[in-house]
């Protein structure tokens, strides 16, 4: 009988994973049995994907504010320094921030307005056109800004991101002095000793520091890259990527995990006959068109996945197939023909071929992850593993 299912996301309820678990073990095992009790059988190219968190907590990849603070004193000392462009997240960025302020004696903490790199908003562009005020020229002081927009809270979370961080910053036996700009310059006027915090403009900004004469540049990705006092590290990301774990402690992002994926594909190939691709994903790709939200806090989707995860979709648009190539056809003589154009396909990229605009050009490692990600949630659906079916199937699969 023909499919008429596509592609199925299921997510895989596991044991609650602890650092020195066999993770490898652990996800073999609950994907089988989750096939067996739900009666589906896995295919070759299914994709088992795993979140970033448990693969971390199972290396046992922690710091503490401590940790972050020491790293802090060698890398930018002790004195005053610039933290530019946090993003606003008391669970993304706080707990790092309260490692920061026990480092040193003042932060020149300057925020990027109207909203964070991954959009979180402090204000609205009509505020600032009602205001006069030009992001991408005016500096404003915190009393500027005050005096200007008053206290506003983050939509989801109820939280003034200005004053909590300020509060946090003093509560930790630093000074603090509250700057808003968008060219990374400004933070020169305050302090040659810079910390930058943004994630996917970090290049950038360190290059642009760089050129205009400041003394130190570190980014959040140069702190925590080898271990403090035993802890945990993050050689490529350092502090990227990070979670709060407890109110002194952070999980970080995973460290070198090829080979946990490598073992998982080798146990399903043996266990199964079948060869599966395998994956570590956080933080989705996508925006919320709501509260306008970038999802990707971490700074990649995929930190490990299998080499049949490499590359981008290959595929063509079946409306502008049936709209424009066979637009005179109808019922199975249509089928048939988009059928055929479908199998003439080669494995050369379609980039350029108008019956292929439309698709998504992103990284299959991207597209997945993101899908993998509004499937597992970040709540309580225990689901740290997801299992997607017919992924790579198209219309005559």
């Amino acid at each position: 009988m023909e499919r008429k299912v596509g592609t199925v996301s299921r997510g895989i309820r596991c044991p609650i994973i602890r650092e020195g678990d066999d993770l490898a073990v652990i996800v073999t095992e609950s994907v089988l049995e989750a096939a067996e009790a739900e009666g589906f059988s896995l295919r070759d190219r299914d994709v088992i994907s795993l979140t970033e968190s448990i693969v971390a907590r199972a290396q046992g990849n922690y710091a503490s504010i401590d940790d972050i603070a020491a790293d802090i004193r060698a890398k930018l000392g002790s004195d005053t320094i610039g933290v530019i462009f946090p993003i606003l997240s008391r669970n993304r960025f706080a707990i790092c921030l309260r490692g920061i302020a026990k480092a040193v004696k003042k932060i020149v903490l300057m925020f990027s307005y109207p909203s964070d790199e991954v959009g979180n908003a402090l204000l609205t562009y009509d505020q600032l056109d009602e205001a006069g005020v030009n992001p991408y020229s005016d500096v404003l002081s915190l009393e500027r800004y005050r005096e200007l927009f008053g206290v506003n809270v983050h939509e989801f979370t109820g939280v003034d991101y200005v004053a909590y961080y300020a509060d946090l910053i003093r509560a930790c036996g630093a000074e603090v002095e509250i700057v808003f700009a968008n060219r990374p310059e400004t933070i020169l006027n305050y302090t040659d000793r810079v910390l930058t915090c943004d994630i996917h403009t970090r290049a950038r900004t360190k290059r642009k520091l760089k050129e205009a004469g400041a003394a130190v540049v570190c980014g959040l990705d140069d702190i925590l890259t080898a271990p403090v006092n035993g802890s945990g590290c993050n050689e490529k990301y350092g502090l990227l990527g990070s979670n709060k774990s407890t109110e002194d402690k952070i999980k970080l992002f995973p460290r070198a995990c090829k080979d946990l994926v490598l073992d998982i594909q080798a146990r399903i190939l043996e266990k199964t006959g079948k060869h599966v691709e395998v994956m570590v994903y956080g933080d989705g790709a996508f925006k919320d068109p709501q509260g306008t939200i970038w999802e990707l806090a971490d700074p990649v989707v995929s930190p490990a996945f299998t080499d049949g995860l490499i590359g981008t979709p290959n595929e063509l648009k079946l409306k502008y197939l049936a709209d424009n190539d066979f637009s005179n056809l109808s019922g199975e003589a249509l089928k048939e023909a988009i059928s055929a154009s479908i199998r003439a396909k080669t494995g050369d990229s379609l980039v350029g071929n108008m019956a292929s605009q439309g698709t998504t050009p992103r990284q299959l490692t991207d597209l997945i992850g993101s899908l993998c990600d509004l499937t597992s949630g970040s709540g309580d659906k225990g689901t740290p593993v997801v299992l997607v079916q017919g992924y790579f199937d198209n219309y005559t699969t």
